[in-house]
């Protein structure tokens, strides 16, 4: 089993765009910008180099963030990996892009399930009895005041050398 996650940040480099698909499921395309830092062989300094990725986002949380994001916004992104290949003009071209998932991604915790539950709960009971009141906690007893020690006979020696 592998596990397909990326979390990255940068700066949009665009104005995003919605759109939706015939079902009606809204999708939001963007692109952001973030840097890799690498020593220059012939400088010996370190420079910055931009990377460009595409992101996709799907669903309520497009449509929601759509309004707040601009170019130049700063995000963070978490997603999966998707990695695609096509031909245009005889030539073949590929890019690899991070899809922020319909039912999570985007900014989302960690410690989720990663074992299939894909975040789905049991159904309720119709009915349940209420839960008893817990005791209230006693309230915790007071401490007691620490001792004063004037220290600067004890810890201070004029024979340390430093």
């Amino acid at each position: 089993m592998s596990i397909n996650r990326v979390i990255i940040s940068g700066n949009l480099t665009r104005d995003p765009e919605l759109r939706s698909t015939q079902s009606g499921m809204d999708v939001m395309s963007f692109g952001v910008a973030v840097n890799d830092r690498r020593r220059n062989p012939q400088t010996n300094e370190w420079e910055d180099y931009p990377n460009f990725v595409d992101c996709t986002m799907f669903g309520n949380r497009a449509r929601s963030l759509h309004q707040y994001l601009s170019k130049g916004t700063k995000v963070a992104i978490e997603g999966k990996l998707r990695w695609s290949q096509w031909e245009r003009d005889g030539q073949k071209r590929s890019k690899l892009e991070v899809m922020s998932s319909r039912n999570g991604g985007g900014a989302q915790s960690y410690g989720g399930d990663f074992g299939g539950n894909q975040g789905y709960a049991p159904a309720a009971p119709a009915y349940s009895a209420p839960a008893p009141m817990p005791a209230p906690a006693p309230a915790p007893a007071p401490m007691p005041a620490a001792p004063v020690i004037d220290a600067s006979s004890s810890v201070y020696d004029d024979d340390i050398p430093f």
